[in-house]
C-alpha cells in the first residue's frame, strides 16, 4: 500500500521564507574595502613584487588604509621587501590577523606561514586556489582604502581565482620590462584583464634603462619602444618609467623600503610617485 504524501511534506516554513539568502563570506569580509587592485605581469622577473610593494607603502604614506595581499604562492618575497620573515600571524574570533607594517598598513603571505623559509611550496593548482580563497576569506583586513593583490606572473591558476574570486575588482596595473620577450606575455595579460572584465589602470615600464654612475646619461640595456607600442595598441597608458636602480634593490634585501620611500634618493622613486597617483585617483570614481 502507497503511503500517502502529505502537502506540509514540500511546503517550505513560513519562517525559511521571510530569511535573507547568506553571502558568500568573501562578500562579506571585503565589504569593507573600496578598492581591490591586482597587480600582474605576464613573464616572472620584471619586478612585480617591487611594484605592489612600493605601491602598497606609498599609498599608506599618503594617508591611506591599505593591505597587501601576496598571491605568489611559489615565490613569496613580500616578507623579505619588508623585512618580516620571521614575523607569524596571529588569529582572533575575527579571523587570521595580517601582519602590520605601519598603523595603516598590513600585509599576508604564504612566507608568514613557512617553518623553514627555504622549504618549497609544492602543491598542485586546487591547493593553491584554497590558499588564495582563504586569505580572502578569512584574513581580518578592516575597513581599507586599498586592498594591493600581488598576483604570480603569467595567466594561470593564481590570477584567474583571484579575478573570478573578488566581484567587481576594480583595476588592475600590468608590469613589464622593455624587452621584447617581456612585451609578447605582457599583451597576453591586457587580453587577460579585458576577458575578465577588469579595468586596466596602466602599465609600468620597469628596468627602462640603467643611469651610468659615471657619466649619468643612461643606458638603454633592454632597448626601447616596445612598450609605447603596446600602449599604442591597446590605448593603454604608460603610468611611469622606472630605470634600473641598484639601491632600490638594495632596500629590498634589508626590508628599508618604506625609508627608502620616505627620503625620496632615487631617480626610481622619483618616478614612480606617477604610479601611486594613478591608482590613488581610483578613489575618486564611482
Amino acid at each position: 500500500m502507497k503511503q500517502a504524501v502529505k502537502m506540509t511534506d514540500k511546503v517550505q516554513p513560513l519562517e525559511s521564507l521571510s530569511k535573507k539568502p547568506e553571502e558568500p563570506k568573501i562578500v562579506v569580509n571585503l565589504r569593507r574595502i573600496k578598492r581591490k587592485i591586482m597587480i600582474m605581469s605576464g613573464k616572472g622577473g620584471v619586478g612585480k613584487s617591487t611594484i605592489a610593494a612600493n605601491l602598497a607603502a606609498g599609498l599608506a604614506l599618503r594617508g591611506h588604509r591599505v593591505g597587501l595581499l601576496d598571491c605568489d604562492i611559489h615565490g613569496p618575497t613580500i616578507p623579505t621587501i619588508f623585512g618580516l620573515e620571521s614575523e607569524r600571524p596571529n588569529v582572533n574570533e575575527e579571523g587570521i590577523l595580517p601582519i602590520q607594517v605601519l598603523p595603516n598598513l598590513s600585509v599576508m603571505s604564504v612566507g608568514f606561514l613557512l617553518g623553514d623559509k627555504d622549504s618549497p611550496i609544492i602543491w598542485r593548482g586546487p591547493a593553491k586556489m584554497g590558499a588564495i580563497k582563504q586569505f580572502l576569506e578569512e584574513v581580518s583586513w578592516g575597513a581599507l582604502d586599498f586592498l594591493i593583490i600581488d598576483l604570480p606572473p603569467g595567466t594561470g591558476d593564481e590570477p584567474l581565482s583571484v579575478a573570478q574570486l573578488i566581484p567587481n575588482c576594480d583595476g588592475s596595473v600590468l608590469v613589464t620590462t622593455p624587452q621584447d620577450v617581456a612585451l609578447i606575455s605582457v599583451r597576453k595579460s591586457i587580453k587577460f584583464s579585458e576577458k575578465l572584465n577588469v579595468p586596466i589602470i596602466g602599465l609600468v615600464d620597469n628596468m627602462h634603462g640603467l643611469i651610468c654612475p659615471h657619466c649619468g646619461k643612461p643606458i638603454e640595456v633592454f632597448g626601447t619602444g616596445g612598450v609605447e607600442k603596446a600602449s599604442k595598441d591597446f590605448n593603454i597608458p604608460i603610468l611611469a618609467r622606472l630605470p634600473i636602480e641598484p639601491k632600490v634593490a638594495e632596500m629590498e634585501d634589508k626590508g628599508t623600503i618604506v625609508q627608502g620611500l620616505l627620503e625620496h634618493s632615487t631617480e626610481w622613486q622619483k618616478n614612480f610617485e606617477a604610479v601611486i597617483t594613478a591608482v590613488e585617483k581610483t578613489l575618486e570614481e564611482e
